[in-house]
């Protein structure tokens, strides 16, 4: 099988394609064929040693996949041959072949595509964490999205709207923005041409963003924090601008706001029960066509070193995907 591998830490060129054995399931492990994988920014980070999990050397990157299960090993039960599914790995996804846990194989949604499965998990699943659980969004509340554009940044325009709450996308360019407005937001901020935090006040009357989800850090988070509402939540997802801010701590004392922190891949592993609840929500919503997982490129495997260029860019609206096979 062919997989892209990881041996020395590097930007993406440094990547290689080689030729392996495929891999063989063990007990309670199953062998999947990948139809697609997407790309997410974590993979940019692990293949320059810059993420919190270090796989030894020399591994495959890719977080996330959708295939047919090809092989079930001993004592796996609920899965066979020919079932699609769709997996959270890691590490791992970027080959055509991949060796999983049974345990951790979803059911690929009915009605869904190989493109939008591979899409689907990571990004949904982080945003639904961030504003069901850690957040707590209700209807009626207004929710600011930094990074809007980008795949959990539209997954959180979706989740907001399906849980009546009044969306603000922020991104840095007007066709992005578009993106954001075509998947449900009611206001939109470009922050590359207008003044943060002037609009936030002019299109919530002064009252601030009751939670801001924030996937970017940099230089837009403590603007946003300094425009939130009373008893309002940031949600720390991630820093695509590649800076962690240093919020001053008084903003959380004069506005009674929290700093709430969103790992999702913890989440999955340390509260299984509450996870597989997650997951059913979106693949409910996903039926009533309240989610569209935007995939906005496809590149074959053998490319994916230029698909996470154009993702540690921030060049990509929605998602990338590899197609294998």
């Amino acid at each position: 099988m062919k997989a892209v591998l990881c041996r020395q830490y590097g930007p993406p060129d440094s990547l290689v394609v080689e030729e392996l054995p495929s891999p063989k399931a063990g007990a309670g492990e199953v062998v999947v064929a990948v139809k697609a994988a997407s790309v997410n920014f974590p993979d940019v980070l692990i293949i320059q040693n810059k993420y919190q999990f270090k796989p030894p050397l020399p591994f495959s990157p890719g977080s996330e996949f959708a295939g047919v299960v090809k092989e079930v090993g001993a004592q796996v039960q609920g899965v066979k041959p020919g079932d699609k599914v769709i997996a959270f790995t890691t590490y791992g996804a970027f080959a055509e072949e991949v060796k999983i846990e049974a345990s951790r194989l979803i059911a690929l949604p009915e009605k869904m595509d190989f493109l939008s499965g591979a899409a689907f998990l990571l990004t949904y699943g982080t945003s639904d964490h961030a504003l069901r659980d850690r957040g707590a969004l209700r209807a009626g509340e207004t929710l600011l999205v930094l990074g809007a554009a980008g795949g959990v940044g539209l997954a959180a325009i979706e989740i907001g709207k399906a849980l009546g709450a009044q969306v603000i996308a922020c991104a840095s360019s007007e066709d992005k923005l578009q993106v954001c407005r075509a998947h449900g937001a009611d206001a939109t901020i470009n922050y590359a041409a207008e003044d943060l935090r002037e609009r936030i006040k002019a299109l919530t009357g002064g009252r601030g963003a009751d939670m801001v989800y924030d996937p970017v850090g940099g230089p837009y988070s403590e603007p946003a924090f300094r425009s939130i509402a009373w008893r309002g939540r940031l949600l720390v997802v991630g820093f695509a601008a590649g800076e962690i801010p240093r919020l001053p701590l008084n903003l959380a004392l004069l506005k009674g706001a929290s700093v709430v922190g969103v790992f999702w891949g913890d989440f999955a592993r340390r509260e299984p029960k509450q996870f597989a609840a997650s997951v059913r929500q979106l693949g409910s919503w996903f039926r009533e066509g309240r989610l569209r997982p935007h995939v906005s490129r496809t590149f074959p495997l053998e490319q994916a070193g230029e698909a996470l260029k154009l993702l540690a860019a921030r060049q990509v609206k929605g998602k990338i995907v590899l197609k294998v096979g």
